[in-house]
């Protein structure tokens, strides 16, 4: 066996040595510089070690550097920013209002149908205070549903003719937990830029490709739906797994105008893409009954089966707090396990829930308040039409009005500081009213503007003072500037 082992590493070694005398000599050089180099380096090579030490500092000098050092402050606050002054209110809010320690009439507050401090609503709250407490202490999977919510869930869904409605606590994360829920990145956003804040926070958690239409120009989004389809007819295999949303408001909270859903659902069909519409404002003052802005348009749009999604709004005409999302089942049980607000945050509390179905009852019940609602919108806006120096935006039917300069002093900061002034004018004169406030992040800015609200219990008398005492502040204010 040892002979035989023997000639077989002497095959071998002898093999070895063949390949070797045959290799170019270039190559036997290569690799021999190569393994000096390899011994080279594990035998000579030391890591480098700093043989200077940092000077140590003495006490006195440790104490001194204390001392001096100032923290940053979390939030900056230099010349160029203003710190937002706030009324303080005290009592319940309606057409009037305690504000700063004096009555005040105002048009300040959203509160569209007049329901703040409505005996009805109020007894409805007091009762399921007693039943289920102050809070709800829980997000709606983790004990947090009561069966209130699922009945306000039901009744809402009935109310906008939707098959299933998803509650949420607050209103904001309705629309910003709705948008990132179903598109995703690589995804398509067709947005209006005059969108709300919670719809630009949805379209930046759910971290698609954003296209921005000019406010309410349905040739600029037919524009960015064809430039999409070319791009789909070069890829069409990334088009297959491409989603493509349209998302508007109903009534838009910064101009006060209403969506053209008739053209929006034609291009809907048309280029094949799914329409989500925020009815914040819109839900409790557009259509016959209030249900916003599918009703408005009745008989041209066939209602919600042309809308994918609305999300609305508990917070401005039901005079409540949180908000909700409507739609088929299919669309909103998506929500339940994907809704970021609706899965994390505690549910609304009972209370709450039981005030918004009292409210949702009234409306059912007294259809006429949205005809008078929206008459006296109008009232007031052909009232103010006549006031020097301002110009009023919005449509006519709509409870939110905006007060533009016709003339801009150069610079948003100091349009900002003449229409201040008119409303600090008319609060001496008794007529609470506020600016347009916006956040620094906010993109796509409207002009800088007085933002008045209607509510159906406004008389004409006040509405008719409301506009006097408007017009004499503007023409106190402005009347300067153009001397």
């Amino acid at each position: 066996i040892t002979t035989m082992v023997t000639a077989q590493f002497s095959s071998v070694y002898g093999a070895v040595i063949g390949v070797v005398l045959e290799a170019p000599a270039y190559h036997l050089v290569l690799e021999g510089l190569l393994i000096v180099w390899i011994v080279y380096l594990i035998a000579f090579s030391r890591s480098y070690r700093s043989s200077s030490k940092p000077d140590e500092l003495t006490r006195g000098e440790e104490e001194e550097l204390i001392r001096d050092w100032q923290p940053e402050p979390l939030v900056r606050v230099g010349n160029d920013e203003e710190v937002l002054q706030t009324r303080i209110v005290s009592g319940a809010i309606g057409p009037y209002a305690q504000v700063d320690g004096k009555k005040c009439l105002n048009l300040a507050s959203l509160n569209f149908l007049g329901l703040l401090g409505n005996k009805e609503i109020e007894n409805a709250a007091t009762k399921s205070l007693s039943k289920y407490g102050v809070g709800s202490c829980g997000p709606r999977g983790f004990y947090g549903t009561f069966d209130v919510h699922l009945e306000l869930e039901k009744q809402l869904a009935e109310f906008m003719n939707t098959e299933e409605a998803i509650l949420y606590a607050y209103n904001f994360p309705s629309i910003a937990s709705a948008i990132p829920a179903y598109s995703k990145r690589g995804d398509i956003i067709f947005v209006d830029e005059g969108v709300c804040f919670a719809i630009q926070k949805g379209l930046q958690a759910s971290r698609s490709v954003v296209r921005r239409f000019r406010h309410n120009d349905m040739e600029d989004l037919e524009k960015l739906l064809k430039q999409q389809q070319l791009e789909d007819e070069r890829n069409p295999k990334k088009a297959r797994v491409t989603r493509r949303f349209m998302v508007v408001e109903g009534l838009y909270m910064n101009y006060g105008d209403i969506c053209p859903l008739p053209q929006l659902i034609e291009l809907k069909y048309k280029y094949k893409v799914r329409l989500f519409i925020d009815e914040t404002v819109s839900f409790g003052v557009l259509g016959a009954c209030g249900r916003g802005v599918t009703e408005h348009f009745v008989g041209q749009v066939n209602g919600m089966k042309d809308v994918d999604l609305i999300s609305a709004s508990l917070e401005t005409s039901v005079a409540s707090v949180g908000g909700f999302c409507c739609g088929t089942s299919y669309v909103i049980d998506h929500q339940r396990l994907s809704g970021i607000g609706y899965c994390f945050s505690a549910s609304l509390p009972p209370l709450l829930a039981s005030a918004a179905m009292a409210a949702l009852k009234i409306m059912q019940e007294h259809p006429e308040m949205f005809d008078e609602l929206r008459e006296k919108a109008e009232f007031l806006q052909k009232k103010l039409v006549v006031v020097d120096g301002l110009h009023v935006t919005g449509d006519t039917q709509s409870p939110i009005v905006h007060l533009r300069l016709k003339k801009s002093s150069g610079s948003r900061r100091g349009d900002e500081a003449l229409l201040q002034q008119i409303v600090d004018k008319a609060f001496v004169d008794d007529v609470a009213l506020t600016c347009a406030q916006y956040l620094h992040d906010e993109m796509n800015l409207p002009p800088a503007s007085i933002r008045l609200s209607v509510c159906v219990s406004h008389s004409e008398d006040d509405l008719e003072r409301a506009a006097e005492v408007i017009c004499e502040a503007a023409r106190t204010v402005l009347k300067p500037q153009s001397e």
